[in-house]
């Protein structure tokens, strides 16, 4: 069965490079769109589905933004499993400080640059290998702008038009930039933040194998 993965927001495909699936799944990416004007998150949602294929059974994984964009894709498009990395299930799970910021308009404001600065001085205190610090770099120095400028938009501004289905949720205990005291996950990795899908990839392959193999 496919397993489609969407990424979080200013990351791509490389920061699943870590995750193994059982036999039986087969690792499938979602490469971005670029957004249209004033586009919310449900429509771009609307657009990633439309990626695809509907003729065989599927799943979707989609760690933090990404997992915002798979919950609307999952009431779209039905997978055989929802699962959320790092993620929330709706805008009522964001921090008090983002839900401010709507009104405010700060993501027109802010400069992108300011982000991507944050993102990167960040890697110096965090505890990904040589390796994958220099990768996350990469990737957040490639980012493209205009998409992180809509994407924050689209955050704070997510209205859904119907509740979420069932879905898995697996979060980090220590994630800081969506704490996990407002959020509803189903499984726990402990002490572990926000990028836990590369330096705790061990623990998130053994916690979607058992999402995966899950007959309920």
């Amino acid at each position: 069965m496919n397993v489609y993965f969407i990424p979080g927001l200013g990351a791509d495909k490389r920061v699943f490079k870590h995750i193994v699936l059982p036999d039986g799944f087969e690792v499938r990416h979602i490469e971005w769109l670029p957004p249209e004007a004033e586009e919310s998150l449900p429509q771009y949602a609307k657009r990633l589905a439309a990626l695809i294929p509907e003729e065989e059974p599927w799943c979707l994984v989609g760690l933090s933004f990404g997992g915002m964009l798979a919950t609307e894709i999952s009431k779209m498009r039905h997978p055989e499993k929802t699962i959320l990395i790092a993620s929330i299930q709706s805008p009522e799970e964001l921090p008090f400080y983002f839900r401010w910021a709507a009104p405010l308009n700060l993501h027109k404001i802010l400069p992108v640059g300011l982000f991507k600065q944050a993102s990167l001085a960040k890697r110096i205190f965090t505890t990904e290998t040589k390796e994958d610090k220099e990768l996350l770099r990469k990737i957040i120095e490639e980012s493209d702008p205009v998409f992180l400028r809509w994407a924050m938009g689209a955050i704070i501004n997510w209205k859904p038009e119907q509740p979420a289905g069932k879905l898995y949720h697996i979060h980090g205990t220590g994630d800081r930039l969506l704490p996990i005291r407002y959020t509803r996950p189903t499984h726990l990795i402990n002490g572990a933040g926000h990028l836990m899908v590369m330096n705790r990839a061990v623990e998130i392959n053994k916690t979607l194998a058992a999402i995966l193999a899950d007959k309920k």
